[in-house]
């Protein structure tokens, strides 16, 4: 079933599995009635082609958005030209190559960063980190002097982010500076992250997809029904297999 479906299931089994007045007990429901009960919920296999392809085109694979849309008879309601171009851009910030990445998003819509000066200093953050941990010193202090100083002293928190940023300078990476994580590849992620929503926004595309909130309210509801009943869950989210409580 759809995890929409499967939510919505468990919800309902949780205002079922009210405590009667008085009960110290939780009710058991045994792993064949549960079984059973999640056989009887109607599956839309389309609806469930729509969560699968939603979650591929947002994340960008474009490969596999072609052949899942070949293998379903779903259209991917998308230009597929744009998804590449878009993973191009993405791939580019997690490579550390901003003056790349930006070209590209100029190209592609220069409006995009142009509309959103706290996302483009980001960029430029990113790109000052990246002299940085290069060890391009006098080229990273230009940088920050020419490009970020101004931007900081418009805005206070693009300056404590521009401090924080150059405090990396004061630290070697072996002692263990404050601000280390910086230069950790998750803070690429992040600035990929934030760039590819604004596309996605400016394509008018959905920025987030419904997948890990569906995972998130999964997790949930099994929790919320938990504290009245012992049923068997869906533990490992990868596998999805039943386990007994």
């Amino acid at each position: 079933m759809t995890l929409k479906l499967f939510v919505l299931f468990v919800l309902k089994e949780m205002s079922a599995a009210q405590p009667q007045s008085g009960a110290s007990t939780k009710k058991t429901i045994p792993r064949d009635e549960w079984e059973k009960k999640l056989a009887d919920v109607k599956i839309n296999k389309r609806d469930l082609n729509k969560l699968i392809m939603n979650y591929l085109v947002i994340e960008g694979y474009k490969d596999a958005v072609e052949k899942f849309s070949q293998e379903s008879g779903l259209p991917p309601n998308v230009d597929l030209s744009s998804i590449e171009e878009r993973m191009k851009i993405r791939a580019a910030i997690q490579e550390g190559r901003i003056d790349e990445a930006i070209e590209r998003v100029n190209d592609l819509d220069p409006e995009i960063l142009d509309s959103n000066p706290r996302l483009y200093f980001h960029l430029q953050q990113q790109k000052l980190i990246e002299l940085i941990r290069e060890g391009k010193i006098v080229e990273a202090l230009d940088f920050a002097q020419e490009e970020l100083a101004a931007r900081g002293e418009e805005n206070p928190e693009f300056l404590e982010e521009l401090e924080q940023t150059m405090s990396l300078l004061a630290f070697d990476a072996s002692q263990g500076s404050p601000v280390a994580g910086l230069l950790d590849y998750s803070q690429r992620l992040k600035t990929a992250g934030e760039l590819n929503a604004a596309i996605l926004k400016a394509q008018c595309q959905e920025r987030n997809p419904k997948l890990p909130s569906l995972l998130k309210m999964l997790v949930w509801s099994q929790n919320q029904l938990e504290e009245r009943v012992t049923f068997p869950k869906i533990k490992n989210l990868v596998t999805a297999e039943l386990e007994d409580s």
